[in-house]
């Protein structure tokens, strides 16, 4: 009697100790698959078809858009979706988690549309590009976004998506190449904060076209910054004009500026003022936000435009006055061959 007694109090504990386990490894795993990932921007992932859930939860891992695919396939065999998984390009958010992740492969919300916002224009030139996007939804958000805080880029989406998302998601993205560029950032910049990166960004991304030059360009700029030089770029001449939209003159044509728009002061005229505008000009891209926050060193001060898309660059006033009168000949060269055309 005392044996089954006995028998029966180690069966019980036995089954109170598997019970406490069971639940301990369920509130575990719904811990993990709540937890936020490990991608600090929204990236594409592509299923191919037929490929198997074990190779997903793999590249899954080995891309960083999870933290462990042990936890992604436990999940998807208690959820019974293994075999559940649809074929298509994905747009993971930023931080998703293996169930926010787990959920888009299931649901099949994949990639339809693109649509590419180029450098360098102003938020205002960017929303009604958004306005304009056929394959978006809805109505524009009600709220303002300020100059720079929107990331050019090409950004594909599924169907349904509506402005307001796809606003949000530069905004978010922008957000998150900030934070994954700034702790990486040269520590004796003559910049504090990240608004300031975008700030001199943004005039980079306005000063130059090539992707060759930007970094040439913004370690000239950051140079004249630590010498205590003024940035005197045109484009913030322009912005202060125009808030970044062409220039014309009466007859509707485009046109340089006028020596009064250079004399007039405003929050962001860097020939009449020290230090960076008041604002960013534009939205930078990711290129020219990296190349602020890591320039080349440089002994170029002066650089004007070749005429060509390029520009040339001079280390003394002399050697760029020389510039400027080789720009000037090229110039007039120019438009002594359209007139004879």
């Amino acid at each position: 009697m005392r044996f089954l007694k006995a028998l029966f109090a180690l069966i019980l504990i036995v089954s109170i100790l598997s019970a406490a386990a069971a639940a301990y490894g369920w509130f575990w795993l719904q811990n993990e698959v709540a937890k936020s990932g490990p991608m600090a921007q929204e990236t594409e992932f592509t299923v191919e078809r037929g490929e198997g859930f074990a190779s997903i939860a793999d590249r899954l891992q080995l891309e960083g858009l999870i933290p462990d695919k042990r936890v992604l396939r436990l999940h998807a065999r208690i959820e019974g979706v293994e075999s559940a998984i649809k074929a298509g390009s994905y747009i993971v958010p930023a931080r998703a988690s293996v169930s926010e992740v787990l959920t888009q492969l299931v649901e099949g919300d994949v990639v339809q549309f693109r649509l590419t916002i180029p450098e360098g224009l102003t938020t205002a030139q960017i929303l009604r590009r958004v306005e304009a996007a056929e394959q978006l939804n809805g109505d524009m958000p009600e709220r303002e976004f300020e100059e720079g805080v929107l990331l050019p880029d090409t950004y594909a989406f599924g169907a349904g998506t509506t402005r307001t998302q796809f606003i949000e998601r530069m905004e978010v993205a922008q957000d998150a190449l900030l934070e994954q560029l700034w702790d990486s950032r040269q520590t004796d910049l003559p910049i504090n904060t990240p608004y300031e990166a975008v700030i001199l960004a943004s005039v980079v991304e306005k000063e130059t076209a090539s992707a060759d030059e930007r970094p040439l360009v913004a370690g000239l700029f950051v140079g004249r910054l630590k010498k205590g030089m003024r940035l005197e770029s045109d484009p913030t001449i322009i912005y202060g004009v125009s808030r970044g939209e062409p220039l014309y003159n009466n007859q509707g044509q485009r046109r340089t500026l006028y020596r009064s728009e250079i004399r007039r002061a405003t929050d962001w005229n860097t020939y009449q003022m020290d230090g960076l505008p008041k604002t960013p000009i534009c939205n930078p891209g990711r290129d020219a936000i990296a190349a602020v926050l890591n320039p080349p060193e440089t002994d170029y001060v002066f650089f004007v435009a070749d005429g060509k898309g390029g520009h040339l660059f001079a280390e003394t006033y002399a050697e760029h006055e020389r510039n400027v009168a080789a720009y000037r000949a090229y110039e007039r060269g120019e438009i002594a061959r359209e007139r004879e055309n």
